[in-house]
């Protein structure tokens, strides 16, 4: 970290398209009655675009260099883990995360009645309270490959601060 600045900020996106094959997962949490999304893992980009916006913070590279696509070892990984792989590569580097905001850009699910859960998975897996993790949804207006429903987007910005003192990531099950 050297003589650097107490706070870095880093930005994440992702986007998929929809696989009606697979379940849907957000943010760790399933959504039952739509399609899911196309992927090598399980195709959470809410989980991908988060990793991105810590590891990018971080100055730690992007989710591909830690678990590239081509390796068999990431097919169908849970998301929710490898956020957890990288936050724990973010405290190894002297940082903690200090808030998420995640937007996730689609015509469907709604996104906002679930944002809770998500939130409160997403804090687990960061190490923070619920209260430092924010979820929206926002529809694309009809618009695009998004507004035709052919898949959904996500932009993520992670905050992080110096030092691994409050609350650890929570351990897979």
């Amino acid at each position: 970290m050297g003589d650097g600045p107490a706070v870095r900020v880093g930005t994440g996106y992702d986007s998929h398209r929809f696989d009606p094959e697979r379940p849907l997962v957000l943010g760790g949490v399933h959504f039952p009655d739509s399609p899911g999304l196309a992927g090598h893992s399980d195709g959470d980009a809410v989980a991908h675009a988060v990793i991105d916006a810590v590891l990018g913070a971080a100055c730690l590279g992007d989710i591909g260099s830690h678990f590239p696509p081509d390796v068999e070892a990431w097919r169908g990984a849970d998301s929710m883990e490898l956020l957890e792989k990288a936050v724990a590569l973010v405290h190894g580097a002297g940082w903690r995360v200090g808030n998420v905001d995640v937007v996730v850009v689609c015509e469907r699910p709604r996104i906002g009645p679930r944002a809770p859960e998500m939130r409160v998975a997403l804090a687990g897996r960061l190490g923070v309270e619920a209260g430092g993790v924010s979820v929206k949804g926002k529809s694309n207006e009809g618009m695009g490959w998004i507004g035709r429903e052919e898949g959904l987007a996500v932009h993520a910005v992670a905050a992080l601060v110096v030092g691994q003192t409050g609350p650890q990531p929570r351990r897979s099950e």
